[in-house]
């Protein structure tokens, strides 16, 4: 009966001890950017592939995504444990505290030569017109400047093929019939803004 109750008892010596939260508790908003942090980076810039960097990105944005997340609307399969328990209050506090960090560029290569074709595709689409001139997004539309290119191919994937829960229904046209080519250079150059 001894052994049975041991890892209990370190575990909550370990959490009283490190400032970590103890059972019963709620996390506060340091331990839940703490959670972030392990993949969206501890600055808000993903060190992860495939990993989106939430830096910069407009809290109501940010906000709008972790309501349709804890709401099973947007279903990410990552996210779904970390999400569940949020508060509206800490879809707020978590909004406001990446929205106010500066967004910065990944270590991925960005190819010259995809950005210029990048540059052109964003000017027939006319890209500025929701994600701004300097792609820094707006109210519920994302910041892409900066973003990571593994990650941007993958959503822009979904969107195009209709695989991404709650996408824009403007975006989805935006890129409706775009080859994979054009999606890779449309992420290069918005990486490189």
């Amino acid at each position: 009966m001894r052994t049975r109750w041991r890892p209990l008892v370190l575990g909550l010596a370990a959490a009283v001890f490190t400032g970590g939260p103890v059972l019963g508790q709620n996390p506060t908003l340091a331990d839940r950017i703490a959670q972030c942090a392990s993949c969206h980076g501890a600055d808000g810039n993903s060190p992860l592939p495939k990993t989106p960097s939430l830096a910069g990105q407009p809290a109501f944005f940010i906000l709008n995504q972790l309501f349709l997340m804890r709401e099973g609307v947007r279903k990410v399969a990552a996210m779904a444990p970390f999400v569940k328990d949020l508060k509206d209050g800490d879809l707020d506090a978590l909004a406001a505290h990446y929205a106010k960090l500066p967004p910065k560029a990944s270590n991925e290569s960005i190819d010259p030569a995809l950005i210029k074709r990048g540059a052109e595709i964003a000017a027939q689409k006319k890209c500025v017109s929701c994600h701004k001139p300097n792609f820094a997004g707006d109210e519920q539309v994302p910041r892409i400047a900066k973003q990571r290119v593994d990650y941007m191919i993958e959503a822009l994937r979904q969107i195009r093929d209709s695989k991404r829960e709650s996408a824009d229904t403007l975006m989805s046209g935006a890129v409706a019939g775009l080859a994979d080519a054009d999606l890779a250079a449309l992420a290069h150059y918005a990486a490189s803004k």
